[in-house]
């Protein structure tokens, strides 16, 4: 701080009245603490003798306690029962992913056209892919058709 004179607020939150600078730091050394400008603005600058390593500490947890918790999710996985083996892994890649940040996982097989005489085609390649994530996730809803044209399971984090 160079501008001297400045008030000085006590530890305990006292006014100590205005004083110089030199004279309020060895007022905070001889306590042990620390000298910290509260009010820079104000004239005089409105300084305070606390425990600043306290003070931080305090705010970071207050931060800290402040943020929000992760709000679930339902994320949604299209697939098609004619689905490429490279194909399943990458949505399996992606679901994993989801499922770590603790969100939902909802599987949509879309069928087209005369696909949809065939369902179990379609129910086969969710059950592989709700077996292949079982070691991470739980089976909320088992696969069945919604609607006319797709099927669904959703998945949940363990």
């Amino acid at each position: 701080m160079r501008i001297s004179p400045i008030r000085v607020v006590s530890n305990e939150g006292e006014m100590l009245g205005v004083i110089e600078t030199a004279k309020a730091l060895a007022l905070a050394l001889e306590s042990g603490l620390d000298l910290v400008e509260v009010a820079p603005n104000e004239r005089p600058p409105v300084c305070r003798i606390m425990d600043y390593g306290k003070f931080k500490y305090e705010q970071k947890r207050k931060a800290s306690k402040n943020t929000k918790v992760h709000q679930t999710q339902l994320k949604e996985i299209r697939l098609r029962p004619k689905i490429g083996e490279h194909d399943i892994e990458f949505k399996m890649k992606k679901a994993r992913d989801f499922l770590a940040h603790r969100d939902k996982v909802k599987l949509t097989v879309m069928f087209k056209g005369r696909e949809n005489a065939h369902h179990e085609r379609g129910r086969d390649v969710l059950n592989s892919i709700v077996a292949d994530l079982e070691d991470i996730a739980k089976l909320e809803k088992p696969p069945g058709m919604e609607s006319g044209r797709s099927m669904t399971a959703i998945l949940a984090p363990k």
